[in-house]
C-alpha cells in the first residue's frame, strides 16, 4: 500500500459501505481499489529497482545515502551525544550541552525503507501481498 493513499482508500471504503447496499459488490469494489493500489505499489517497486541499478550515483546512491545519515544520526543520538555530554560535563561544565535530535522522524525514515511500517502485515491480512515476496517467507 502506499502510504499517501491510505486515508483516501480508507474515506472511499467508507463511502462504499455507505452508499452500495449489495454487501458483495461493495466488497468487490474494495476489493478492487485495494489491487490498484497494489499495482501502483509494484510499479513504484520496479521503479526502485531500476534506480538501485543504475550507473550514476545521483541516481542509485540517494537512498543508501539516507540509510547512512540516519545511521549516523541514530549513533550520534544513543552513543555520541550521552558520551560527549558526559565529557563536557567532567571537564567543561560551562559549555552548553549537544543537540538533541528528534529521532521519531528518523525512526520513521528508517522504517519505511526497511519495510517494517505494517504495510507489509496489513497487505497479508489484505489477501494482496505479492506472491514472490510471500513465498520468501
Amino acid at each position: 500500500m502506499i502510504p499517501f493513499l491510505a486515508p483516501v482508500i480508507g474515506a472511499v471504503s467508507g463511502v462504499i459501505d455507505k452508499v452500495v447496499k449489495d454487501k458483495d459488490l461493495a466488497e468487490q469494489l474494495k476489493h478492487e481499489i485495494a489491487m490498484q493500489d497494489f499495482k501502483l505499489a509494484s510499479q513504484q517497486i520496479e521503479v526502485n529497482v531500476m534506480e538501485a541499478q543504475h550507473k550514476s550515483i545521483f541516481v542509485a546512491g540517494w537512498r543508501p545515502w539516507i540509510g547512512w545519515v540516519c545511521g549516523v544520526a541514530i549513533a550520534y543520538t544513543f552513543i555520541g551525544a550521552p558520551f560527549i555530554s558526559y565529557a563536557v560535563s567532567i571537564f567543561a561544565p560551562d559549555i552548553p550541552p549537544p543537540p538533541q535530535l528528534e529521532t521519531d522522524q528518523i525512526f520513521e525514515l528508517v522504517l519505511a525503507m526497511l519495510g517494517m511500517s505494517g504495510l507489509r502485515s496489513f497487505e497479508k491480512i489484505k489477501g494482496v501481498a505479492s506472491s514472490h515476496i510471500a513465498s520468501k517467507k
